[in-house]
């Protein structure tokens, strides 16, 4: 399997430290608001990247975090709690935030057929493991204290921006535009990680350490708790483009600082979603959550489509045109799928085949759009049903699109509607309605339709002709 890895700017062929257990990692929601569809269109291919791995064979541990604690409004960390505003939002506890929204991502995601990662393990578990890395990372001379707060002295790596080249001038306050400068840095780019009491008074959760009653950083919780579950090496580490800088710089500066080698290998970024304004974000006001899709009417499982068309690492760009045609593209499939017949046996000469190509598109940098091209081939191909039903249920192990489940249903809803009851004397009324419809008596056909709508008896005229139902 190939794939790109951010790290080195390269696709690589993906060789895991241990191959009885791929240890992946992927950064989980700040729980203060619902996820929106741009969100969650990382969750999806870190889905697909993570069931791909398994069926191709690797055994997989995937570990994801909860920020339900010490993310700050800037990534640069200024600027208030994210956690804190959404309670203050709300008029909850931090903690009746956090409970909520995870629950609602979590519920977002089996929408989606997102798989819950084998381990969920919230910031606020981990504090005694954040004190622990702090504090080692002080003794080995990588961090320092400051006004009340402990920073990580990026001036002691050989190279701090290890996703790109970057000139000194780029890493000045101006992180992000708008950062106000933190003067208790010695350095533009140094990091917190710890903050404590005194620069935060009114923070919601805080705990004892060395330093004093804090909180921890919001970088140092990625590199802890994977740690913690998968101990000083990581094969695949994953998340959004806008987590390379600064959290997963970050991440690499604390965490190879404290091991003293090499901490993960591959680096996984999966690009935005953008609307015709740019890049979806919450800060922006109203934003398009799952919820919304359903109530506009739109299966789940057309948004995912939507996001497997494009391949992970180009910006994808949502309208509702653009929904359309994945809704339009995805019913066609269903309606293909709903057509094959169940009998006669499987071919594996043939079912292998068809599995090559699907094989070729997750191997080659996890190609998701011509794996979901690998279904209609599937449909095209000179083999019985049996053979093709048999591959598209292999291919949606990885996919997730219900293929099978949403044919089925199709199936049934199609059979009832055909189905038109037998009663000789409801039959010879609706062909006496339809007779004085023809010869334009009106009245006559109103007069029948009343009496059976009486009777309980609903017609439905279709381009075939009357059809009746009890309603």
């Amino acid at each position: 399997m190939y794939l790109y890895n951010s790290l080195t700017h390269k696709k690589e062929l993906f060789v895991p430290n241990d191959p009885s257990l791929v240890k992946m990692y992927t950064c989980g929601p700040t729980v203060y608001h619902y996820a929106h569809i741009g969100n969650l269109r990382t969750y999806i291919m870190e889905d697909v990247l993570e069931k791909s791995l398994r069926y191709l064979g690797y055994p997989v541990k995937r570990v994801m975090n909860i920020t339900d604690v010490g993310h700050l409004a800037s990534d640069a960390d200024t600027g208030e709690d994210k956690m804190l505003k959404g309670a203050r939002r709300e008029h909850k506890t931090v903690m009746e935030i956090a409970k909520f929204y995870t629950d609602a991502f979590f519920a977002d995601c089996d929408k989606l057929n997102i798989k819950r990662p084998d381990v969920v393990e919230p910031a606020t578990n981990c504090i005694p493991e954040y004190i622990h890395m702090v504090q080692t990372l002080l003794d080995k001379g990588f961090a320092y204290l400051a006004g009340g707060n402990v920073y990580f002295d990026t001036s002691k790596l050989k190279q701090y921006y290890v996703f790109n080249d970057h000139d000194e001038e780029d890493l000045e306050v101006g992180v992000r535009e708008g950062v106000e400068e933190d003067t208790n840095k010695k350095n533009k780019n140094d990091f917190v990680l710890w903050f404590t009491k005194s620069k935060f008074e009114d923070q919601a959760l805080k705990w004892e350490s060395p330093w004093g009653v804090g909180y921890p950083g919001w970088h140092i919780e990625c590199s802890c708790i994977s740690m913690k579950h998968l101990g000083e090496t990581l094969d695949i580490h994953c998340g959004g483009i806008d987590n390379a800088f600064p959290h997963h710089t970050n991440e690499i500066a604390q965490s190879e600082s404290y091991l003293g080698h090499k901490w993960c290998n591959y680096w996984f970024h999966v690009h935005h979603l953008n609307t015709d304004q740019g890049k979806m974000s919450k800060s922006k006001g109203e934003f398009l959550t799952v919820s919304l899709l359903e109530q506009k009417g739109y299966d789940p499982m057309v948004y995912r489509l939507f996001c497997l068309q494009s391949h992970y690492r180009r910006n994808l760009v949502f309208s509702w045109e653009n929904l359309d045609n994945a809704q339009a593209a995805y019913d066609k499939l269903i309606a293909k799928i709903a057509a094959l017949k169940t009998e006669g046996e499987v071919d594996a000469e043939a079912f292998d085949k068809l599995k090559e190509r699907f094989v070729s598109a997750l191997n080659g940098d996890l190609n998701t759009s011509v794996a979901v091209t690998s279904l209609y081939d599937v449909l095209k191909a000179k083999c019985n049903d049996a053979t093709k039903l048999a591959a598209i249920a292999d291919f949606d192990r990885v996919l997730s699109l219900n293929l099978l489940s949403a044919a089925e249903n199709l199936r049934k809803k199609q059979a009832e509607e055909a189905q038109t009851p037998v009663d000789p004397e409801i039959d010879a009324l609706v062909a006496a309605r339809t007779e004085a419809k023809k010869a334009k008596n009106f009245a006559e056909a109103d007069r029948i339709r009343d009496e059976l709508k009486a009777r309980g008896i609903e017609i439905i005229d279709t381009p075939q002709g009357a059809k009746w139902r009890k309603v």
